[in-house]
């Protein structure tokens, strides 16, 4: 278990992603987070719906997961297909139930689950979506790496590259999908598609703009610093 500040930071090393694991380990009433390591995509799907249950119930608190996908390239329940300009052999398609449309998940991009109950917060999309980007603009910002939102488009850009994609999906006023940042994935499988269906811009990583790994428990720290900022108060 990776302590950070007053909360803790659950690390699953098991091949198994097992819903009694997590209910197990929760230690905090407000928020949990927990950090998978690396999995394919459908196996965190199928975790993330379990956990969306438990919270919506109001069973277990909210809770954030932080993980790594296999490559998948992912498309939200009306994108439009013709996004999809090629396909790598160990790349595979999915098609889920967030908004949005394709993108692309991978080795070297952390991806953010926050399973947030908002009936505790403020019932609002664009205030949960904006706290979103929020998080990640501070956390680049420890980085030395200045971001911005750009009107119009859902995510975290530098100029006209996209670093972080967003793609989210509320019921009941609990949220589950999340947020993808680019740290220093294999930049060649975005050029398979059209990345959220915006031809015009492109897309960037942490390494490109500082010229230099990360280590991703920094990062992961550093994040959950700022998410207990607006959803651990």
């Amino acid at each position: 278990m990776l302590m950070v500040d007053d909360n803790s930071l659950i690390q699953i090393d098991s091949k198994k992603l097992d819903i009694d694991f997590i209910t197990d380990s929760i230690n905090n009433q407000n928020i949990n987070y927990f950090y998978l390591g690396r999995r394919s995509y459908k196996s965190a799907w199928k975790l993330q719906k379990e956990i969306h249950l438990l919270v919506k119930n109001c069973e277990i608190p909210s809770t954030v997961l932080f993980l790594e996908h296999d490559n998948v390239y992912t498309l939200g329940k009306n994108a439009d297909k013709n996004y999809l300009l090629s396909k790598y052999p160990d790349v595979d398609v999915i098609e889920t139930d967030r908004g949005g449309q394709i993108t692309y998940h991978g080795p070297g991009q952390l991806v953010g689950y926050p399973i947030i109950n908002l009936n505790n917060y403020n019932k609002s999309i664009s205030w949960f979506v904006s706290s979103i980007e929020s998080i990640i603009i501070n956390t680049l910002e420890r980085f030395k790496i200045t971001s911005y939102r750009k009107e119009g488009f859902p995510g975290v850009w530098i100029e006209d590259e996209k670093i972080c994609a967003m793609g989210v999906r509320i019921a009941q006023w609990v949220t589950m999908h999340g947020f993808a940042l680019n740290v220093n994935p294999e930049m060649k499988y975005f050029d398979g598609l059209i990345p959220c269906g915006i031809m015009e811009y492109g897309v960037t990583s942490i390494y490109n703009n500082i010229n230099q790994e990360i280590d991703y428990y920094d990062l992961v720290n550093i994040l959950i610093k700022e998410f207990n900022t607006i959803f651990n108060k």
